[in-house]
């Protein structure tokens, strides 16, 4: 299946999308993330696994300071400024990939972005605050509008959606709307739905199977399986351990559409993409040739 989109446009730099799938790298800044929380807590820490990231391939670096995790409280403000702007500060001139900044937070956006972020990722898909399309209108940085059901303290406590990936979509068409109404370009962007974040495993698997259903939106399709619950379920495996969980979930996200894949473990999952990339690029390239006997 063809993945050509337009560019994704993110503060004056434009990522080219489909010929490859790109690899956001995630770098969680807390003492409390599912898998890795307290390991890059200090911001010598962080700072230096940032350019690790960048070193295994990673195309986009993730940056958060707040858990999401099912049950996770919310950080205060202050708090989350503490811990995400000194290390944006701090890659400043040594980080050649473009930096995104996981929060649902106006103000951390807002000092994320004035410290050279350029892209947002909102995992509220601005049910939170629209106001952080305003700033990717104003700064032109790029902007990822997942979908989830509930809040980090609600979503596993949520009965399961009658209906998973109509539910997707009209949060889809709801959010592109808004965020063009407030100023935001279409080709800044992306569209994120949200494994994990109050989806049963069914759920999970169904839009892991599915993920081609939201083609219809023109934008590119970011998914995010990295050690996630549901690869648990399904191999009995702790976070640090789901891998190879992972690497199957990536490999059916491209096939079935995915231009971005956001990954803990950078430099396994880059081999996985390249590979999975060759296998779709040459089903493109053979697609109308005749078979030989």
């Amino acid at each position: 299946m063809s993945r050509r989109v337009p560019h994704l446009v993110l503060r004056g730099r434009a990522l080219e999308l489909g010929a490859r799938t790109l690899i956001m790298g995630i770098l969680n800044v807390t003492p409390d993330s599912f898998s890795d929380g307290g390991e890059f807590f200090s911001v010598e820490r962080a700072v230096a696994r940032a350019l690790e990231i960048e070193a295994e391939g990673a195309d986009i670096l993730d940056l958060g300071g707040e858990s999401t995790r099912p049950g996770a409280k919310p950080v205060p403000l202050e708090e989350e400024l503490r811990r995400v702007l000194p290390v944006i500060e701090r890659l400043q001139g040594r980080l050649r990939i473009p930096v995104s900044v996981d929060t649902t937070k106006y103000e951390v956006a807002r000092a994320a972005l004035e410290a050279g972020a350029a892209m947002i990722n909102d995992v509220s898909g601005l049910r939170r605050d629209e106001r952080l399309a305003d700033l990717a209108a104003e700064f032109g940085a790029a902007l990822v509008i997942m979908h989830s059901r509930g809040t980090p303290e609600t979503m596993h406590q949520l009965p399961p959606s009658p209906d998973i990936l109509g539910e997707i979509a009209d949060h889809f068409t709801w959010a592109l709307a808004r965020a063009r109404a407030r100023g935001v370009a279409q080709e800044q962007i992306v569209l994120d739905p949200g494994l994990g974040f109050g989806k049963t495993l069914e759920d999970n698997l169904l839009i892991l199977n599915r993920l081609d259903r939201f083609a219809e939106f023109g934008r590119p399709l970011l998914i995010g399986p990295s050690r996630k619950s549901f690869i648990g379920h399904i191999t009995g495996r702790e976070p640090r351990e789901r891998v190879f969980g992972t690497a199957a979930a990536v490999v059916a996200a491209i096939f079935r559409g995915a231009h971005i894949v956001r990954v803990h473990d950078v430099r396994q999952m880059r081999d996985v993409v390249r590979v999975a990339d060759a296998i779709l690029g040459a089903g493109e390239a053979n697609a109308s040739r005749q078979p030989m006997f």
